[in-house]
C-alpha cells in the first residue's frame, strides 16, 4: 500500500463511504462493493467494515431496503470470515439483492495448482492478511455455501481438483476483480501468477 492509499484508508475512506451510503440514488442502478479498502469505480457505492459490517442486519437495514441492491462486489473478503459467518453473510447479501441481482465473490483459491501460492494464502499462512485469514475456499465449498442461501453459482476463474485451471468470460463493469487471471500483474507470458476463485451467486428471479 503506497502512501496515497494509506492516507485514503486512514482519514478520507470512512467519511466519503457515508456520504454515499447516505445520499445514493435509488432511481439508479445500486451496485454495492463491500470490503473496498483502497479500491475506487466510478459508480459504485464503497463500504468496508466500518461502515457496513455485513454480519449485522441492522447496519444494512439502515441504508437498504430488502430486494433492492443490483449488484454486490466483494473481492478477497469472505476468507476472512469463519464458515459460520460467511453463511450469514451470503444470507444477508441475499435479501438485499433484487431478484436476478448478483454478488460477485472472489478468495484465494485453495484448488490453485501452485504448493507456494497454497502456502501463501491458506489460514496463517505467509502471504499478506493470510494470518486473519479463517478458511481457504475451493469451488466445491464456494458453490455448496452459496446453494444453502439460495444462490445459483456461476463459476468465473478457479481451479479444479486436478489444479487444472477454468476461466469464463466475464465483463469487469459487472464488478472489477483486480486479483485474476485477466488483470493481476503478476500474471505474464502466458503464465499464471496468481489468480482467485471468483463466482457470480445468482438470486433467482425475473431482473427488474
Amino acid at each position: 500500500m503506497n502512501i496515497f492509499q494509506k492516507i485514503w484508508v486512514a482519514y478520507l475512506q470512512k467519511p466519503y463511504s457515508l456520504w454515499q451510503l447516505r445520499t445514493y440514488s435509488k432511481k439508479k442502478p445500486v451496485k454495492l462493493v463491500i470490503g473496498s479498502c483502497y479500491t475506487f469505480f466510478p459508480g459504485w457505492i464503497h463500504t468496508d467494515i466500518n461502515t457496513l459490517d455485513i454480519l449485522k442486519k441492522e447496519n444494512w437495514e439502515k441504508y437498504f431496503r430488502p430486494g433492492s441492491i443490483d449488484i454486490i462486489l466483494a473481492e478477497h473478503v469472505w476468507e476472512h470470515l469463519t464458515p459460520e459467518q460467511g453463511k450469514l453473510a451470503f444470507s444477508n447479501c441475499f435479501r438485499y439483492l433484487k431478484p436476478g441481482g448478483f454478488l460477485r465473490v472472489a478468495v484465494p483459491d485453495g484448488f490453485h495448482a501452485s504448493p507456494d501460492y497454497i502456502e501463501m494464502v491458506r489460514p496463517g499462512g505467509w502471504g499478506q492478511g493470510a494470518d486473519d485469514h479463517k478458511i481457504l475456499y475451493n469451488y466445491q465449498l464456494m458453490s455448496a455455501a452459496l446453494a444453502d442461501a439460495g444462490f445459483e453459482t456461476k463459476l468465473l476463474e478457479y481451479h479444479d481438483e486436478a489444479g487444472v485451471f477454468h476461466q469464463a468470460e466475464w465483463d469487469a463493469a459487472d464488478g472489477m476483480v483486480k486479483r485474476s487471471a485477466r488483470f493481476d500483474d503478476r500474471n505474464r507470458d502466458g503464465k499464471l501468477g496468481y489468480t482467485s476463485l471468483i463466482a457470480d451467486a445468482v438470486k433467482p428471479g425475473a431482473r427488474v
